[in-house]
């Protein structure tokens, strides 16, 4: 089949932290027949191109992907938006599973009061929902119980600084946690670099969104995504994969660079350098580094104040200072600060200096292991907490629908009650269920006959042949009727017969 369309509808694939690979894509935008890129139109006719496109991407073999959508607070505010909705899914074949709908906060916010009951059709078609631009405004956080959502997009802003702005950091993790915590996923939009989805990640945000990831593209760029697998470097993961141990030699002569790195060959670590502090934290933006050895006097920027700064950016490396100056004033503030593990003194001992260093790669590795652990216990009870929420919205979704058949049922009941036709109902053991009151006045007679074998209250009816399919005819105390029997079933799960007296003839 033939993905290389024209290019119309623009996509921004979504990356999956645990695993890295493009998990869905989100409409963002059209080009006009310029070529220029512009916003997608609120109107059915651009998601149907799209989810025309998201068929053509399953037709193909291609990983199975979800497609997010921008709900307009005019489509929210449209009574018929879940009919519209469900006559899509059905006329372009789509999966409701892999429906996103994107409800902006504050959209969500100014139309609360209509939101609840449209946001619960939309749910009732198995379209997922989401709540988008979340966590800059001042909106009551009681909005993620009580409609029903299943992830939460943080708003660009909160992203930006990648963890390095603390009152947004705490934030984000709050946040996150929250979400965790009443069984939502949580995506990030707006990550354009490393740092930032570094951060996320650390902090176990489930999906990003971004530049950094992949920019808004045509259909055939997503379709070639899927077909090379396009996914995020393994140390970005949640659970990154084993890879070679780095070290970062930060020393503004060259020549104790080159022989650290001859007496550390052997011993297996990835070695990467650096001659000044400022080198040093370059690398440390485009590396991910265990381990740290700097010198403390460096010409612009002290050993120090380098691995403090370290410290800030990069936490989870391990920092010792190798130097042959004491400077104990600024040493002591950096290692009560916890800015260095170890400070060792020039000249070294090679294979003491090799101890320190393997310690400080073991402990990382410690480190490393306890939060792997940690990062799956958290996963596991994240996914029990959104299992537990599917759950009760199953349930609550079975209580409204026990209630409207309970509802239907008691006004089918009242309505026979009241008819002037007399009607009878019988289990499937031809016990009499159910008798109406045109009924009990025909048999009143008799007696209480409800709960009775109608075989033998009503002998006359329930003879031989009398219970099979269509109209019979029957003497009651001396008056010629017409007797109509359903047999129950054939459009539900009731069971048992409905039997209808009619046409009463006057007494021989």
């Amino acid at each position: 089949m033939d993905l290389n369309l024209p290019p119309q509808l623009l996509y921004q694939p979504i990356a999956d932290l645990q695993h890295g690979g493009v998990c869905a894509v989100a409409l963002v935008g059209c080009r006009d027949d310029a070529g220029a890129a512009g916003g997608a139109p609120p109107d059915f006719a651009v998601w149907r191109h799209a989810c025309d496109d998201l068929r053509r991407w399953r037709e193909a073999g291609l990983p199975a992907l979800r497609l997010a959508l921008t709900l307009s607070a005019a489509q929210l505010d449209d009574a018929d938006l879940a009919r519209a909705i469900g006559a899509l899914l059905t006329d372009t074949d789509t999966d409701p599973a892999q429906l996103v709908l994107e409800i902006a906060e504050s959209v969500l916010v100014a139309e609360a009061t209509g939101a609840a009951a449209a946001l619960a059709a939309l749910r009732l078609l198995g379209v997922n929902l989401a709540l988008g631009q979340f966590g800059t405004t001042a909106s009551s956080l009681s909005h993620l119980e009580r409609f029903p959502l299943g992830r939460v997009n943080l708003h660009r802003q909160l992203a930006r600084h990648g963890g390095a702005d603390a009152d947004d950091a705490a934030r984000v993790k709050t946040i996150i946690a929250m979400a965790h915590h009443l069984g939502l996923l949580v995506q990030a939009d707006g990550v354009d670099t490393e740092a930032q989805c570094d951060f996320l990640c650390r902090n176990m945000c489930d999906q990003i969104q971004g530049d950094f990831f992949g920019a808004a593209v045509d259909a055939g760029a997503i379709a070639a995504l899927l077909t090379a697998q396009h996914s995020l470097p393994a140390h970005l993961l949640r659970f990154p994969r084993s890879r070679k141990r780095t070290l970062l030699l930060v020393d503004d002569e060259p020549n104790i660079v080159a022989a650290l790195k001859r007496l550390l060959r052997s011993d297996g670590y990835q070695i990467l350098s650096a001659l000044s502090g400022q080198d040093g934290l370059d690398v440390l933006a485009n590396n991910d580094v265990d381990v740290i050895v700097s010198d403390q006097r460096m010409p612009g920027m002290l050993g120090a104040d380098f691995l403090r700064a370290a410290k800030v950016r990069y936490p989870h490396t391990i920092r010792i200072m190798l130097s042959g100056y004491t400077e104990l004033q600024s040493v002591t503030a950096a290692v009560n600060e916890g800015a260095i593990y170890k400070f060792l003194t020039k000249p070294w001992e090679d294979e003491q200096l090799r101890g320190h260093i393997a310690e400080a790669f073991r402990l990382k590795e410690i480190a490393d292991e306890n939060e792997r652990l940690n990062g799956e216990l958290r996963t596991a009870n994240d996914q029990l907490a959104q299992a537990n929420r599917k759950m009760e919205a199953l349930l609550q979704y079975k209580q409204q629908q026990i209630s409207l058949g309970e509802s239907s049922l008691n006004v089918a009941r009242e309505l026979l009650q009241f008819l002037p036709l007399p009607i009878i109902g019988l289990d499937d053991e031809g016990m009499l269920a159910f008798v109406n009151a045109a009924a009990d006045t025909l048999f009143v007679a008799r007696g209480a006959i409800l709960g009775s074998e109608a075989a033998i209250v009503l002998p006359e009816l329930f003879g031989a042949g009398a219970l099979c399919r269509g109209t019979y005819a029957a003497t009651i105390d001396g008056r010629a009727c017409d007797v109509l029997v359903h047999p129950m079933g054939s459009n539900s799960t009731s069971r048992g017969s409905l039997i209808t007296i009619s046409g009463a003839g006057e007494r021989p």
